[in-house]
This record gives structure tokens, sequence and C-alpha cells, in this order.
């Protein structure tokens, strides 16, 4: 699925990710105002919009220009190299913010399925997020959607009835805050230590004999590979196969390694009993961070059509 959104934006995804979404949520918050009194009606998840909307002083395309607007993203950004994909996570971020395509949760929407293309674009998951780097800046955000959302500024200024230079700007903040996130990341982690830590908590379990002698071994290449795969471990450790088996079942148990059933190597994990083992300084700046917390305003939203 990311890898389908980092090459072009595709409708069927991008529904998939609004119904995937809004079925977790209880049925009081799918519900939004129509402007008319108090009437309300409610979301249907993963479903295109049928009415009219405005947000903010943006009023979207008409509900049947929905699938023609997506078709052409989708068209636009099919093919694309890797600095392309990671700037169309930009880009089109605002553009499915502007055709607007689902009565309400399209911010989130558009939010995830960026997220989703940067993951596949980088190849690294990381512990970053976008979503935390836009609500940090979340005043020059709606700033910068509000200019994307301008006509063109002169003939100099793109060949479509938006704004391009806009949108190059909107493209400098994103990719700023996604920056900031890795620094402040890397800040609270620590990463050059982060060796230390858990090699220091697997010579306590050796000693304890909760693990078996050899598991710092697979530990660091685990560290500095990101995986390892399982044949490579008796050669690693210079013991049996069966040992190697008793190794890593161990391991599993302590949480700090994990296998997906479907693959044959393993992943360094980080359960919640060893964080401030392993990542001190993130959970205890989290205990106390308030610009964690989701958006706390949106943009106005109305519903204006029947």
């Amino acid at each position: 699925m990311t890898e389908s959104i980092a090459r072009h934006f595709p409708t069927e995804v991008i529904c998939e990710i609004h119904r995937r979404f809004c079925e977790l949520l209880p049925p009081e918050l799918l519900l939004v105002k129509t402007g008319e009194g108090d009437e309300k009606v409610s979301v249907e998840p993963g479903a295109i919009r049928t009415r009219d909307v405005k947000v903010g002083r943006h009023v979207a395309i008409s509900p049947g220009s929905v699938p023609r607007f997506l078709s052409r993203m989708e068209r636009g950004y099919k093919t694309a190299g890797r600095i392309d994909r990671i700037l169309i996570a930009a880009c089109g971020h605002h553009r499915l913010l502007w055709v607007h395509p689902f009565l309400d949760g399209n911010g989130r929407v558009a939010r995830l399925v960026s997220h989703a293309a940067l993951r596949s674009s980088l190849t690294k998951s990381g512990l970053w997020s976008l979503a935390r780097g836009l609500a940090r800046r979340e005043n020059e955000y709606r700033t910068h959607l509000a200019s994307c959302d301008e006509p063109r500024r002169g003939s100099l200024d793109g060949r479509g009835t938006l704004s391009e230079g806009a949108l190059a700007d909107f493209a400098k903040f994103f990719l700023e805050a996604c920056i900031d996130q890795v620094d402040f990341m890397s800040g609270l982690m620590h990463p050059q230590k982060l060796r230390d830590r858990v090699l220091t908590w697997a010579q306590e379990e050796i000693r304890s004999g909760r693990l078996p002698p050899g598991s710092e071994a697979v530990l660091t290449a685990i560290l500095y590979r990101g995986e390892l795969e399982r044949g490579e471990i008796a050669v690693l450790i210079r013991a049996s196969d069966r040992s190697a088996r008793r190794l890593t079942a161990a391991l599993i148990r302590s949480g700090v390694v994990r296998s997906e059933p479907s693959r044959s190597t393993f992943q360094l994990a980080f359960p919640i009993e060893l964080a401030m083992k392993f990542l001190p300084g993130l959970f205890r700046r989290i205990e106390s961070e308030e610009l964690l917390q989701p958006m706390a305003r949106r943009r106005e939203l109305v519903v204006v059509g029947p």
C-alpha cells in the first residue's frame, strides 16, 4: 500500500485509508453540521462526498468533480524518481486537501497518506512523526495551506489555476517540519549511545541467566544492519543451529527482538518494559510535551449542499 501511495496517490488507497480510520471512530465523531440549524449528517467511511462543502474561505470543488480531480492527481504523480516522490508527499498533501474528497476527516487522511508516502520513499520507518511536526507549527501550516488555495499570481506563477509559488513555499515548509522532527527525535534518543544501553542491558541479562551468551553479538549485528537473517546467527555466535534457535527464542521472549512470521529475518524491538532503559530521554520528555496532542483546532467545516 505505501509503495503505491508514494508513486501516484491512488484513489482506491486514499479511500481505503479513510475507511479504516473512520471505522475506528465512535458514531458521534462521524457527525458533521450541515450549516442549516442543528442538522447533522453522518460521514460514511471511505465514501467520496456527495455534498458541497466550505472549509474556512475555501469552497471545495463540486462532488461530481472529485473523482475526476483524484484521477488527475493519480496520473500526474504516476511516474517519479525518489526525490520527486518525496516532493509528491508534500505537494500531494495540499492538493488532496484542496480536492477535499470526503465530507470530513480529510486533514487526518492527508497526513496519513503523506506519512506513508515518505516512509516508502525513504525506505526507513523511523520514530519521527510528520503529524507532530505539522502540529508544532499549526499556524504556519494553516497559513501555507490557505496560500496554496489562492489563484496563481500572474503569468509566471505556474500554468494551472492555483499558485505554483505558494505550493513551492508549502513544500519547503513541509520538508523543514520533517527535518525538525528527525532532529528532535535524534536529540531525544541519542542514537550514538543506543548500542551501549542495549548491550549493557544484554550483559545484565546474560549474567542473570535470562539470556544465553552470544546475545550481545546478535543484538550488535541487528543494530548496525537493521535486520539479521535467521541463517546467519549460528555463524555469528559460532555455535550449532540448535544453540542459535535457543538464543533467538530467548531474545524473542524478552521482547527485544521480533520476527514476522512471513520473513526469515530478525529486527530490534522496543518493548514498553525496556523503554526507559533504551530510550530514557524520549519518554521523559514525552510526559510533559503538550505539542504531541492532536491539533486542537480545525478550519471550520460547513456542509452547504443537500
